[in-house]
């Protein structure tokens, strides 16, 4: 009896060889798919996977826990790697993962296989999830194991076995896309002085192409969750999705980086994630309103912290579910609304309301009604400055 192994499947080159490479080695192949909202066309996909040999081709929709359970909590902790990556991929990889660990019991599966490659973060983010999942299931990575050395001979390899494809030797971009952002790298892009062509972007518009007028935008929070867009209450999914073509046509979202794999190799990416920064941007601008300084300066930090276990596959570890609870306490204030404009590339807050703020105009004014003791500061700034008095005398 042949074993069974569920594929993550994505429609695209790697996977669709993965599945008669899989078949050629003696398993029964179950292509799994997982609708994070890629916008594929699953339906054509589902009939590459049985054409290309696999036994079966499931899809299921993830978007709403992809969202609420991992999205909006990055959200909450302001988790941003290297300061320009919003972990669009990094998010998806642990719901499909746990996916792949569900449908592998529900089938009688023993082994889950992906397609990642040996020197991509990928690898980590699916493989430690799986083990912290089910230690005990087997992981079949062919793109460390095969023959195929270069993505120019698995091109090579679909057309030979007749395997339809989306991707051809003049365009042989690596390109993963989920409801919260796009991941773009490999061809021409790994040259880090080359340009980007314009026809990469998928999201949103060049600043060129932009609307010359701004626009307006305004976003709700509920306990640091985005829950209303321009006064509409909103499903996550389809706030995002809103939010997503609005920013997009004004060329929110781009991040062209030089970033640091897990590994240790420096990587070339392109992101898109056009809801993603306005959000981020918003909730930033939220917290810098209702969180007190000790406790702001401190989740900065964590922050970091969050964006980098994230990012490295650590999803499912202790002090990622202890930083949620954290996180989740700090966000017990940050509700409110902030207003964001639009325009050539750019997103500015221009506006921000809370009735938690901590903002006190009486205390910050410098026109009538000033009820700051400005006397007090002399006694303030002696005691503050005590410590390093005459330190440095000399030196001048």
């Amino acid at each position: 009896m042949r074993e069974k192994v569920v594929l993550a499947y994505s429609g695209g080159l790697d996977t669709s060889v993965i599945i008669k490479w899989l078949t050629n080695k003696g398993y029964d192949v179950i292509a799994y798919m997982a609708d994070v909202g890629q916008g594929s066309d699953f339906d054509t996909y589902k009939k590459r996977a049985l054409k290309t040999g696999a036994v079966k081709a499931i899809v299921e929709d993830l978007k709403e826990e992809f969202v609420n359970d991992f999205v909006f909590k990055a959200l909450k902790a302001d988790a941003a790697y290297e300061s320009g990556y919003l972990l669009a991929t990094a998010l998806s990889r642990p719901v499909i993962a746990k996916g792949m660990v569900k449908a592998a019991h529900k089938e009688g599966a023993t082994a889950v296989a992906h397609g990642c490659t040996g020197k991509g973060n990928d690898q980590v983010r699916f493989e430690v999830t799986i083990r912290s999942l089910d230690p005990a299931i087997k992981i079949i990575a062919p793109v460390r194991e095969w023959e195929l050395k270069t993505r120019t001979e698995e091109i090579e390899y679909a057309k030979r076995h007749h395997i339809p494809i989306d991707v051809s030797k003049k365009k042989p971009y690596s390109i993963d896309v989920n409801l919260w952002g796009i991941s773009i790298e490999s061809g021409k892009l790994e040259d880090p002085y080359y340009e980007p062509d314009e026809d990469i972007y998928q999201l949103t518009k060049s600043v060129a192409r932009a609307p010359a007028k701004c626009a307006y935008v305004e976003i709700e929070f509920k306990n640091g969750i985005p829950v209303k867009l321009d006064g509409k209450a909103m499903k996550s999914v389809d706030l995002i999705l809103k939010l997503a073509r609005i920013a997009g046509e004004h060329g929110v979202g781009r991040s062209d980086m030089i970033e640091n794999r897990l590994i240790g190799i420096k990587s070339r990416e392109i992101y898109e994630a056009p809801a993603g920064w306005v959000m981020f941007t918003a909730h930033k601008a939220l917290e810098s309103l209702v969180l007190d300084r000790e406790l702001a300066h401190f989740k900065d930090g964590l922050a970091l912290k969050y964006a980098e276990l994230t990012y490295y596959g650590l999803w499912y570890t202790p002090l990622k579910e202890a930083l949620d609870k954290f996180i989740d306490e700090t966000q017990k204030k940050v509700s409110g609304t902030v207003k964001v404009k639009l325009h050539k590339g750019t997103c500015s807050v221009v506006g921000r309301k809370s009735p938690n703020s901590l903002y006190r105009k009486a205390l910050a004014t410098y026109e009538e009604g000033d009820l700051f003791d400005q006397s007090l500061a002399k006694g303030f700034l002696d005691l503050w400055g005590l410590p390093y008095k005459g330190l440095y005398k000399g030196k001048v």
